[in-house]
C-alpha cells in the first residue's frame, strides 16, 4: 500500500472521529437514495457539484443511515418537473418496487431537488408509498402533518422561484449589454454564409489567465455570395418560394466539392453543426430566416428568435437585441436588409388603392392541402393554388392543373352553407376566424374544418 492511501485512510479516520456521535448510532440505520442535480454540464462540474451535494447529505444523515443507492440529473433545469427529469422519473418509477432497497430519501440542498411546489406536488406519492425526504434545511425528515414543516417548504419554494428570476434577468441583461455595448458573439451555429474567427483575448483577466478568447463571425468564401445573391433576388421583386426552388434546381454539390455549381443548403454546407437535421435541400422557411438574419448587416444581435425553450417552457419569450455598431463584415447593407423586409409589405394597386382580401389565409386547396394564394382576378379579388410556382418544391408532372376561385363566390357558397346549419349568412370572414375555420375547397366542392387540420385529398361536397 503506498503512502496516499495511507494519507487517505488516516483522514477519513480523523473525520469519523470527529464527527462520532455514538447517541444517534442507536437510532437505527435507515437506508437512503441520494438525489441530487446540475443545471447545466458546459459551465457546471457535474462530478464536483455531485460530490458537493452528497457531503452535505451525508452530513444530514451522520449516525442515522447510509445512502445505499444514487440518483443524479445533470443538465436539468429546477423548474422542469420531476417525470421529465431522467433520474428523478427513474427514482419515482423505483418507488412502486417493494424491493426498492431504499426507505428515504435524501437531498442535499433543497433547491437542486424542488422548485416552486414540486415538493408539494410529490407528497401525496412519497407519503403513499411510505417514504420521507431528509432535507438539511428541515435537519432531518421533513414531516407531512408538520405546520411548520409545511410552511418551511412553502418558503424554500418561493425562495427557489425567487433565484431563477433573479439568475436569469441577471444573466439575460448582461448579455443584451454585451451585445448592444461591444457587439460581442455569444456562441451558438454561425449563420449561414459566415464562419467564426479568433477576434482577440476574452476582456475578463481571469477568463484571459485561463487561455479563453473571444470569436467573431466572418465571412465564409464558399457560403457568403450565396448569402448575397438570395438577398439580391428578393431585392428584384422574387418570391422567398421562387428562390428556394432556383436553389434547389441547381442541384447540392457533393461535400468534398462545395465549389460545384450546385448551391449548399445550410445542412449539407455545415453538417457537424446541424447533427439535428438531416434535409440536404433548400426549404422556405430557411430563406425567409436568412432574409429576416439582422446578423447579415455587420452588426451583431441575439436572442432573435422568440421562442419557448423547450426545457424550460416557462421562461419568457426572446426580446431581440442588436449590436450599437458593427462587428463584423456585413454581406448586405442596412438600407438593403430594411428594403427587403418592406418586400414581403403588401403593396398598393397601380392606381394607390389598397387590395383586401377577406378570406386571406382562410382558402386551402382540397387537392395538396395548401393555403391559396390571394390573388386580383379581373378587378375582383380571388384565390389561386400554385403549387410548383410559390412553393420551394416543383410541381409533380401528374399534378392538376392550376385552381383559380373567385372571392364573391366563395362568400356566396359559404353564407349558404352557414345558414343552412344555423350560421351567420354575413360577416362570414369574422365568424371563420372567430371559430377558427378553414375553408377546403375546389372547383365543385367545399367544406369547413378546423385551422389545424391538414387535408390531404379532395375536399368532400358540403351538405
Amino acid at each position: 500500500m503506498g503512502i496516499p492511501d495511507l494519507l487517505s485512510e488516516w483522514g477519513q479516520g480523523a473525520r469519523q472521529r470527529l464527527t462520532h456521535r455514538p447517541h444517534q448510532q442507536a437510532r437505527g440505520a435507515v437506508r437512503f437514495a441520494f438525489y441530487g442535480r446540475t443545471s447545466t454540464v458546459e459551465h457546471q462540474d457535474p462530478v464536483s457539484s455531485a460530490a458537493w451535494q452528497r457531503e452535505a447529505a451525508e452530513t444530514l444523515i451522520a449516525g442515522r443511515g447510509l445512502i445505499v443507492t444514487e440518483y443524479f440529473d445533470a443538465g436539468c433545469s429546477r423548474r422542469l418537473p420531476w417525470r421529465d427529469r431522467p433520474e428523478a422519473a427513474a427514482l419515482l418509477t423505483a418507488l412502486h418496487d417493494p424491493g426498492r432497497g431504499f426507505d428515504a430519501i435524501v437531498v442535499g440542498e433543497y433547491e437542486r431537488a424542488f422548485a416552486a411546489d414540486q415538493f408539494e406536488q410529490l407528497a401525496p406519492t412519497l407519503t403513499r408509498h411510505g417514504v420521507q425526504v431528509w432535507l438539511p434545511e428541515a435537519g432531518g425528515p421533513v414531516e407531512a402533518g408538520s405546520p411548520l414543516h409545511r410552511m418551511l417548504m412553502t418558503v424554500l419554494g418561493a425562495q427557489s422561484q425567487r433565484e431563477v428570476l433573479r439568475a436569469r434577468h441577471r444573466t439575460l441583461a448582461a448579455m443584451r449589454a454585451q451585445v448592444r455595448m461591444q457587439g460581442r458573439y455569444l456562441g451558438g451555429r454561425p449563420p449561414y454564409g459566415y464562419r467564426l474567427v479568433d477576434a482577440g483575448p476574452h476582456p475578463n483577466r481571469t477568463h484571459a489567465g485561463w487561455g479563453r478568447r473571444l470569436q467573431r463571425l466572418d465571412p465564409d468564401p464558399v457560403t457568403a455570395p450565396h448569402v448575397k445573391w438570395i438577398f439580391a433576388k428578393r431585392l428584384s421583386g422574387r418570391s422567398a418560394a421562387s428562390i428556394a426552388r432556383e436553389l434547389n434546381e441547381r442541384g447540392v454539390p457533393s461535400p468534398s466539392a462545395l465549389n460545384e455549381r450546385g448551391v449548399p443548403s445550410p445542412s449539407a454546407a455545415d453538417p457537424g453543426r446541424n447533427r439535428h437535421r438531416s434535409g440536404q435541400t433548400w426549404s422556405l422557411r430557411t430563406i425567409v430566416e436568412i432574409l429576416r438574419n439582422p446578423r447579415y448587416t455587420g452588426r451583431e444581435a441575439w436572442d432573435r428568435v422568440p421562442g419557448r425553450n423547450l426545457q424550460d417552457p416557462q421562461a419568457p419569450r426572446g426580446k431581440l437585441t442588436i449590436a450599437a455598431k458593427p462587428s463584423h463584415p456585413a454581406l448586405v447593407s442596412e438600407r438593403d436588409f430594411v428594403a427587403a423586409q418592406a418586400v414581403q409589405v403588401t403593396r398598393t394597386a397601380s392606381d394607390g388603392t389598397r387590395r383586401v382580401y377577406q378570406l386571406s389565409g382562410l382558402v386551402r386547396c382540397g387537392s395538396c392541402g395548401r393555403r391559396m394564394d390571394s390573388h386580383w382576378i379581373n378587378d375582383r379579388p380571388g384565390y389561386r393554388c400554385r403549387h410548383g410556382y410559390t412553393s420551394a418544391q416543383p410541381r409533380p408532372a401528374t399534378g392538376a392543373k392550376n385552381l383559380y376561385l373567385r372571392e364573391d363566390e366563395l362568400l356566396a357558397r359559404i353564407a349558404t352553407h352557414l345558414h343552412a346549419h344555423g350560421g351567420p349568412a354575413h360577416d362570414v370572414a369574422a365568424y371563420l376566424r372567430a371559430q377558427n375555420l378553414t375553408i377546403n375547397c375546389d372547383a365543385e366542392t367545399l367544406t369547413l374544418g378546423s385551422a389545424g387540420d391538414q387535408p390531404t385529398g379532395p375536399a368532400r361536397p358540403h351538405d
